[in-house]
């Protein structure tokens, strides 16, 4: 995907999202999708005809010169989040197709751009993303798998690769399988057919979920491929062919997350408006739709929030690879952690039916568990959002966060925006203490700083978003499920409870980090005071706590949104 793509116009993506409801609706309907899973079978040839002529999904992710539809990031996540509503592990295995297609987008010559690319926007072929190894994990930069040049009078006619990859997506069903691996000039991609000698694939992996999808371990035994098939026709850029797209394809699992968190969601908000209990149904009862609703829809439209921002940016070719690839790091931090807890609470919110296979919120939980795993777990994405923004408030002497702060000053109030700038305001004073007394050397102050900066950067996104919805400047792409008043009420909900996040648990992490003191006298004076007590009389806890107010009308407010009603006393439980 080129930096300047613009993407679809609106009614082409209407049209894809739409013309794709309505082939699952017709080749995988909810009693279809219970027996794939049961089975453990991923239904390959309903995957294989959404990316031929009766759908072309995959075109959207192919560039039209090679014969697609040029879509851009903002199609990629709108159409991500489509296919994850209705199914993860279907979702995965057309997104293991453009995975396993983007070093050849971001880094082959034109030439095999035009083959490669060709074929899958021609004859729908699959492909596979072989990087990750049993022992490597998400370090590409530790492979074993090797690729050994062959030389036939002096020049160099094809590699022999040897190794092997695991948890490789579409592993068994591939046409064809990019593989990173360890040439002499340093890691690199081949491309890889399927049926090439010493080339075979394990039995797939007997998965937790997304048992829609094929998973499989892959064996390369001496495989010999021709010189052709280096892609780029140079050695050693493997590893930053794979960097360039981390912020891309971050932003589709981010969108993965969102729609398995919103299709639980859906599910409980239906059962929960048609379940009575105590003479009233479920929806109607506070304790209900506060608890197991609303916050979890609020965190996924503070998710959706920074992963449009995100797109937009990636669309209008706006930002270095770094600062995309953190961006997609955030945008698929809260968007996957946000879905596993809907998900986990729409099991919750069906009771003992949630619990049962026929609901589905079941198998869907179980499905977009893998969102927090693969493509960087949430932990790789935690030290990534907190290594790069920690630059930041050192390059800048602690104004990075401070300066966003100030850029929400000309939003509307009623958009949460007070609140947000207080949120990145209170983070700003977080990391001056862990910098004041050298915290980020604790591996795990860094994690929950990265947590700590998502939710505060999503509370500004989330913010903007609701002043362009209530000027009616959203981008004419976006998702609008709410309206303008609505999302407004999330956006003060996020923003709450982002701004007590940062502060309570800021303080509670540079406090935990003073050590206790050594009984007996001290020795060589007193102990310098620790950051934390500097870092309590800085923060504005006060302002903090006052801004909770409003929160349960908010929360109303957007219960009687999502269950179309006009405003209503509480039923008692």
């Amino acid at each position: 995907m080129t930096a300047t793509t613009t993407g679809l116009d609106g009614d082409t993506l209407r049209m894809m999202l739409s013309a794709l409801d309505d082939f699952v609706a017709g080749a995988l309907p909810d009693s279809r999708l219970l027996e794939l899973d049961h089975d453990d079978t991923c239904p390959e040839e309903t995957v294989r005809a959404m990316c031929g002529d009766d759908l072309g999904v995959h075109l959207v992710f192919i560039p039209e010169e090679y014969g697609g539809l040029g879509g851009g990031a903002f199609d990629a996540y709108r159409v991500c989040e489509r296919l994850a509503r209705l199914d993860i592990g279907v979702a995965t295995s057309v997104f293991a197709t453009f995975l396993g297609s983007d070093p050849v987008l971001v880094g082959a010559t034109p030439e095999q751009r035009k083959e490669w690319l060709g074929r899958i926007a021609e004859q729908g072929t699959m492909f596979a993303y072989g990087a990750t190894e049993p022992e490597a994990g998400s370090d590409l930069g530790a492979l074993t798998t090797t690729a050994t040049p062959v030389e036939t009078d002096g020049r160099v006619t094809g590699y022999r690769l040897t190794g092997r990859k695991q948890w490789i997506s579409n592993g068994s069903i591939a046409d064809v399988t990019t593989v990173l691996a360890l040439a002499p000039g340093g890691p690199s991609w081949f491309l890889v057919e399927k049926g090439t000698p010493g080339f075979s694939a394990a039995t797939p992996e007997d998965k937790h979920g997304i048992r829609l999808s094929n998973t499989a371990a892959l064996f390369l035994d001496d495989v010999l491929v021709p010189a052709e098939n280096l892609v780029g026709r140079v050695e050693g850029r493997g590893l930053i062919q794979a960097q360039q797209v981390f912020g891309y394809t971050r932003v589709m699992v981010a969108a993965f997350g969102l729609g398995g968190g919103w299709s639980a969601l859906d599910r409980a908000i239906a059962y929960s408006a048609d379940r009575v209990q105590g003479g009233t149904p479920l929806s109607a009862k506070r304790g209900y739709t506060h608890k197991l609703i609303v916050p979890h829809l609020v965190r996924l439209e503070a998710a959706r929030a920074y992963l449009e921002q995100t797109a937009a940016l990636i669309d209008a070719g706006q930002g270095s690879t770094a600062d995309l690839n953190t961006a997609g790091a955030i945008a698929k931090y809260l968007a996957t952690e946000a879905g596993n807890a809907a998900a986990d609470a729409a099991i919750q919110a069906h009771g003992g039916y949630g619990y049962t296979r026929p609901y589905l919120v079941e198998k869907i939980r179980r499905d977009v568990r893998i969102t927090t795993i693969y493509e960087g777990t949430s932990e790789i994405l935690e030290m990534t959002i907190a290594r790069d923004r920690w630059q930041q408030h050192l390059k800048t002497h602690g104004q990075y966060h401070r300066d966003a702060a100030r850029a929400l000053a000309g939003l509307p109030d009623e958009c949460g925006a007070p609140a947000a700038a207080l949120a990145l305001d209170c983070l700003a004073d977080v990391l001056e203490a862990c910098r004041a007394d050298r915290l980020t050397r604790h591996q795990h102050i860094l994690l929950r700083l990265g947590e700590l900066i998502a939710y505060a950067e999503c509370a500004g996104a989330l913010a903007r978003r609701a002043a362009d919805a209530m000027s009616e400047t959203l981008p004419e792409k976006a998702d609008r499920r709410f309206d303008a008043g609505t999302l407004a009420a999330v956006a003060r909900v996020f923003a709450r409870e982002a701004t007590l996040k940062v502060a309570e648990d800021g303080l509670r992490w540079v406090t935990g980090a003073v050590p206790l003191p050594k009984p007996g006298p001290s020795i060589g004076g007193a102990r310098p005071e620790p950051a934390a007590a500097g870092l309590a009389a800085a923060l504005p806890l006060d302002r903090v706590r006052a801004a909770q107010a409003g929160l349960i009308a908010d929360l109303d407010q957007i219960a009687d949104a999502v269950y179309g009603r006009e405003a209503t006393p509480e039923v008692p439980s």
